[in-house]
């Protein structure tokens, strides 16, 4: 559900907690789809900040895999116009000159020694010049968010569309410190990013899935194994480039984890989402481990166990039910004959309603009443 993903960024952070972070994960097989599915999120939280219907104040794009006008002009095609991003939406360019070189050359050519690593070109967009340095890109991240205007506190989002570029010039556990502080920091209303979980070692998903509270994998499309291609039918990776499957992963305050899931395809420059006819079906059945023995029971064998005769369990068939108590059972009305005369004329009913009574006698007057002694032995104690 990625409307569900949208609301639940747009609410932003209780007091006392760290922002809520949404992972995208995508493989290279649904690439476009992964990165479709990011724009997607980022023209929706950016519509709902234009509209003043989210807790920040803005969105802050972090921009590595694709041009900034990339962007603008998808949100522009989502029905915001030039006020209203030049007013709520900041990118971060680190697309255009990752690693300053451009710089370094028309430096060369003019003559000049300039030391800026980021400069502003356009109102909305800033250029950012050394990826590497993630003290100075998260220095830039928030000086970006703050210019926000607005009265109050001045909370913002942030969208960062590769995690997998950005570990390219830095380490994970750089990156990763990265997104947490961004996480903890008092301005930041939502964050969330997209992985391509393929590129790296198992391990390195798993760390960020850590630092999100939820977690959005766009998985290809099931394709049937016997099609083959032909002139009339696309391939399977033609197919999975077209459509996938987008299942999410919802972690509540109070520890349960949600799943929700949709049918993500292309439509044309954009990305459309349909619901799932059976949400819980489809992602139990995806969940459910592969072994080599079944574990759903067939109609037959649910009839079957239904009809087995447990040894504890009491059929009646015409007679009273006696629950066994591991002694022998007499019938109703009948004492036992060694039980003493005495004993018998007290338990046995003087009256219509039957009384019970339970009676004790110490083997020795030397025993305390609150001895731990077995009376009769049988007890292993």
């Amino acid at each position: 559900m990625a409307e569900a993903a949208v609301r639940y960024l747009r609410d932003g952070r209780l007091d006392g907690e760290h922002a809520p972070a949404l992972a995208v994960e995508g493989s290279l097989q649904c690439c476009p789809l992964a990165a479709g599915a990011t724009l997607h999120v980022a023209a929706a939280l950016a519509s709902q900040v234009a509209a003043g219907k989210a807790q920040a104040r803005g969105l802050v794009v972090v921009a590595f895999d694709r041009s900034p006008e990339v962007y603008l002009e998808f949100m522009r095609r989502r029905g915001l116009d030039a006020n209203a991003l030049n007013r709520c939406v900041r990118i971060l360019d680190c697309y255009s000159d990752p690693l300053g070189w451009k710089q370094k050359i028309r430096n060369q050519q003019h003559q000049e020694n300039s030391t800026k690593q980021f400069s502003t070109n356009k109102e909305n967009i800033t250029v950012f010049r050394n990826v590497k340095d993630v003290k100075r890109l998260m220095y830039s991240i928030t000086e970006l968010g703050g210019g926000f205007e607005g009265e109050g506190k001045k909370y913002f989002s942030i969208a960062v569309d590769s995690i997998s570029s950005m570990l390219r010039h830095a380490s994970v556990p750089s990156v990763s410190g990265l997104l947490s502080n961004l996480r903890s920091h008092e301005q930041v209303s939502s964050i969330f990013w997209l992985i391509h979980s393929d590129l790296h070692e198992p391990k390195v998903p798993r760390a960020f899935e850590c630092l999100s509270t939820m977690v959005a994998c766009v998985e290809p499309a099931l394709v049937d194994p016997v099609c083959v291609e032909s002139p009339g039918n696309m391939s399977t990776l033609e197919q999975n480039y077209s459509k996938a499957k987008f299942i999410v992963r919802l972690k509540r305050r109070n520890g349960r984890v949600k799943h929700f899931y949709e049918d993500l395809y292309a439509d044309r420059n954009d990305v459309k989402f349909d619901s799932a006819p059976s949400v819980s079906t489809e992602v139990n059945q995806s969940l459910v481990p592969k072994v080599q023995f079944n574990l759903e029971l067939s109609e037959k064998e649910r009839t079957d166990r239904a009809n087995v005769v447990l040894p504890f369990e009491h059929q009646g068939k015409g007679e009273p039910i006696r629950i066994y108590d591991g002694r022998r059972s007499l019938p109703e009305g009948q004492l036992d004959p060694n039980l003493s005369p005495a004993l018998a004329d007290e338990i046995a009913p003087k009256s219509g309603t039957a009384k019970g009574e339970i009676h004790y006698v110490r083997d020795s007057d030397d025993e305390q009443p609150d001895s731990d002694e077995d009376p009769d032995d049988d007890l292993d104690i």
